[in-house]
């Protein structure tokens, strides 16, 4: 079986639109975009690597899907970031659109209506782990069905105040486990969760 991991960037107030620059996503009048760039380090740089080293397809919501498809086939071989780009490129993207018949970058397919019954169907298969980017909708919705098996976490020290957020209001209850853990010299908290059973509860009252 597959294992659906959500990567994201968040800010100390759980926001994770536009991490990546001014005009990524202004949705909602947000005007912080590009809020992780400031506090990208060597730290950073290394555990985007390791989450990319390892054979994976992308998941990606409409938007954040046509925010990659119209930057990483741009990306010129000699840029710092072809090698990440060929790898975007190359990888097969699973999407929930409602217009299917648009998806025209490599490999792009379609979930379909029933977005959670086609992922169940995806995570039952063979093959490489499922990665999200971005995508705060459908990673809600992810949450909310139970399908997240693995947060990996970057937690960057600021507070956006507004914006679209990780975790909404119908995310399911669930436990997890911290797999690893480093804060980088910029701050910025690297944080792996791995789904561990349901929420267990005790009470710190006298007896």
């Amino acid at each position: 079986m597959r294992k659906l991991i959500v990567a994201a960037f968040v800010s100390l107030d759980g926001v994770m639109q536009a991490p990546g620059g001014p005009d990524e996503d202004t949705s909602g009048g947000f005007i912080h975009g590009g809020w992780t760039v400031p506090f990208a380090d060597a730290v950073f740089g290394a555990a985007m690597d390791a989450l990319f080293s390892r054979p994976f397809e992308l998941l990606l919501g409409r938007r954040t899907y046509d925010i990659f498809a119209g930057h990483w086939p741009r990306v010129p071989a000699d840029s710092d970031d072809a090698g990440l780009a060929t790898l975007f490129n190359g990888v097969t993207k699973h999407v929930a659109t409602h217009r299917p018949e648009s998806l025209d970058w490599h490999d792009s397919r379609a979930l379909g209506g029933d977005i959670v019954g086609a992922l169940r169907a995806l995570k039952a298969q063979d093959g490489p782990d499922l990665l999200t980017q971005g995508s705060s909708a459908l990673v809600q919705q992810l949450l909310a069905s139970d399908l997240v098996d693995t947060l990996q976490l970057l937690t960057f020290p600021v507070l956006l105040g507004a914006g679209k957020r990780l975790f909404g209001d119908h995310a399911q209850a669930a436990s997890f486990s911290l797999e690893t853990s480093i804060v980088s010299p910029s701050g910025i908290v690297v944080s792996r969760y791995v789904r561990a059973g349901e929420v267990q509860t005790g009470s710190f009252a006298l007896d």
